[in-house]
């Protein structure tokens, strides 16, 4: 049973490094060299820990490796790696592939001329159900020519680039097709008496035809399920190589004509640092100008010489995203302003979450107090429950302007008037952090019961014989042995508050809006907000290498700040000793 169980586990683990190679290498394929290599090097790590006896100790942490690499080592370096890329909106794919689209992507043609060719689709019916498995006849002037459906020719990963279908001439009632005979019935070459191709025991049926008005009738099937997904793409080839595609014309009519590729690739010869050097040069094949490659992307020029945008791709662009946070002034105007609110933002949330919850630590840890389970459970209700739920029952509930219980019950029966939480950049600021310490409260109860019960009796026995009272003593002992425990949680609350974009996106949004800003600021935004908006909402499309940069920049500002508190506070010196 032993030896089963053995043999099934070792095939088992050849099943997975058969998986991660074949993973490896589809990511290789499909260009993502980097992620192909951090995989093969977790694969081989992973067979060195288990084929290596004195890699036996390391096999244990086979998962956390795994996790490492693919959910922590990654990340960074493609963040990294991305903030000196112009990665976003227009630039998502590789210059290759840009060129691949520019060269064969039917959207990228012309018409040659307006010459009449009729089409009429037959299909194969499951039942009373149309599939796509379909065959198209043409008539160009008067031949006819059988087309199959397309196959790809041109893809990446699944998204296919270009299709193709050979057109095959059709001069009798039957027609060969590598080695497939297609039958006519009834044979006509009129289009219109045509009704179904026999292939064996598979009939394809006339489905559409815009001169049929019954077939007619088919056509939002046509466009939707044959036309865009199978056609859209495509091309077919005449014996003479002349290219036919589906257009759709000016009135709406969908037809198929004649067309070329608008650019074609040339070699050149150009003087570059005083040598002769070939360059390859897109050219447009209508106007005979040459494609400009510039900033991440091609572009054509038109009759007037202005350029005109075709696609783009990603590009190195060195420093220049992290540069615009400094000479951009639309970007560094707000910046110092929201750092700053961000610094008092995080230190004020640390701050008055403590000053709440060791409070209610001071009184739980007593031990004469009864019923300190119950109400130590009912403490932390709020930090159990899920910060989106807790969030938007503040949002909606009790800070809403019309009909939030505090503007419509409380503050009246105070005598006070309503406050505007979302429109008074003041109240804005009270309301985020008055929802982010109920939320962070409970954490630092729980923290501070727990360094108080870690704190020996004996030191207050001795301060109370000394004559200490409750004060002094929390002064001279609590408060220090508190601290010295605490302080590295209170750095890390302070860092994840510093990025807490949750309760500032769904509380407020980041609003009010600063007036006059020509960016999306808001008087809440702090800096993870801001950069959410400036890549994701400034009205341009998304930015990734942008975000990427100033997240980075976020990570020193928190690294340093994080650094800085553990040296003020003694840390590094206590775990030292």
């Amino acid at each position: 049973m032993k030896r089963l169980l053995k043999l099934f586990l070792w095939f088992l683990f050849a099943l997975l490094n058969a998986f991660f190679l074949w993973s490896g290498f589809f990511l290789f394929k499909n260009g993502y060299y980097e992620l192909a290599i951090v995989l093969y090097s977790l694969v081989f790590l992973i067979n060195f820990f288990v084929f290596n006896p004195k890699g036996y100790p390391y096999r244990y942490v086979i998962p956390a490796l795994f996790l490492l690499f693919i959910l922590v080592l990654y990340p960074i370096y493609f963040t990294v790696k991305v903030a000196f890329t112009n990665y976003g909106t227009g630039h998502y794919m590789s210059k290759q592939e840009a060129l691949e689209r520019l060269l064969y992507d039917p959207n990228f043609t012309y018409v040659v001329d307006d010459e009449k060719v009729s089409f009429k689709v037959f299909v194969v019916y499951d039942g009373l159900t149309p599939t796509d498995d379909f065959l198209i006849v043409f008539k160009v002037g008067e031949q006819l020519f059988l087309g199959e459906k397309p196959v790809p020719v041109r893809a990446r990963g699944r998204n296919v680039i270009l299709s193709e279908g050979r057109m095959i001439p059709v001069t009798a009632e039957q027609v060969n097709v590598e080695g497939k005979t297609y039958r006519f019935v009834p044979w006509s070459e009129d289009l219109a008496d045509l009704k179904m191709i026999v292939l064996g025991e598979k009939t394809y049926r006339a489905f559409y035809y815009s001169e049929d008005e019954f077939l007619r009738l088919n056509a939002p099937h046509f466009k939707s399920r044959i036309g865009q997904v199978h056609l859209s793409r495509a091309d077919y080839i005449d014996p003479l190589g002349r290219k036919f595609a589906l257009r759709v014309g000016e009135t709406g009519d969908w037809k198929f004509v004649r067309v070329e590729r608008l650019y074609r690739l040339v070699y050149r010869e150009a003087m570059e640092d005083g040598k002769v050097r070939r360059k390859m040069v897109l050219v447009n094949n209508l106007t005979g100008k040459d494609v400009v490659e510039k900033d991440g992307a091609f572009y054509d020029v038109d009759e007037n010489g202005e350029l005109r945008f075709l696609i783009g791709f990603i590009d190195f662009v060195g420093w220049r995203n992290f540069l615009r946070i400094v000479r951009d002034p639309r970007i560094s105007g707000p910046f110092l302003r929201i750092f700053l609110w961000t610094v008092v933002w995080a230190t004020l949330s640390v701050v008055l979450s403590l000053m709440v919850g060791l409070p209610f630590a001071l009184v739980l840890n007593d031990p004469k107090l009864k019923g300190r389970n119950l109400y130590r459970t009912l403490l932390i209700v709020p930090w159990a429950i899920p910060v989106f739920i807790s969030a938007l029952v503040w949002r909606n509930g009790l800070l809403n302007e019309s009909y939030g219980v505090i503007n419509k019950i409380l503050l009246p029966a105070l005598g006070l008037n309503p406050v505007k939480w979302f429109n008074d950049p003041f109240w804005a600021r009270v309301g985020v952090l008055l929802v982010n310490v109920w939320l962070t409260f409970p954490y630092m109860m729980t923290i501070s019961l727990g360094a108080l019960q870690s704190i020996p009796p004996e030191l207050y026995e001795v301060a109370v014989i000394d004559g200490a009272g409750k004060l002094k003593r929390f002064a001279y002992i609590t408060f220090p042995y508190l601290m010295a425990i605490i302080a590295p949680l209170l750095v890390s609350s302070f860092a994840f508050s510093f990025n807490n974009f949750t309760i500032i996106y769904l509380i407020t949004g980041g609003g009010p809006p600063i007036p006059g800003s020509t960016t999306p600021t808001g008087y809440t935004d702090i800096l993870i907000s801001y950069v959410y908006k400036l890549a994701f909402e400034a009205g341009q499309g998304q930015d990734f290498g942008f975000a990427s940069a100033i997240s980075i920049m976020i990570f020193f500002l928190v690294g340093g700040i994080s650094f800085l508190n553990f040296r003020l506070s003694g840390t590094f010196e206590e775990v030292s000793r």
